[in-house]
């Protein structure tokens, strides 16, 4: 019980932190470690959610058009 709520609070922070970044790489950077501990903490494949996590990250800009 005590590692799901360490694993959420985790990843609720890095979604927290990966919000405060301004360029295309930075968000895809920021989208790779968001998808690689999500990954790593819903015991997923790394790799996959590194990559599917910058690739939101690089286009988060474009999807909500600002």
């Amino acid at each position: 019980m005590s590692t799901s709520i360490l694993r959420v609070t985790g990843l609720v922070a890095a979604l927290a932190l990966s919000a405060c970044v301004g360029n295309d790489f930075e968000r895809a950077a920021g989208g790779a470690v968001v998808g690689g501990l999500a990954a790593k903490a819903l015991d997923g494949n790394v790799a996959g959610g590194v990559l599917i996590g910058a690739a939101a990250g690089a286009l988060a800009d474009d999807v909500a058009g600002y």
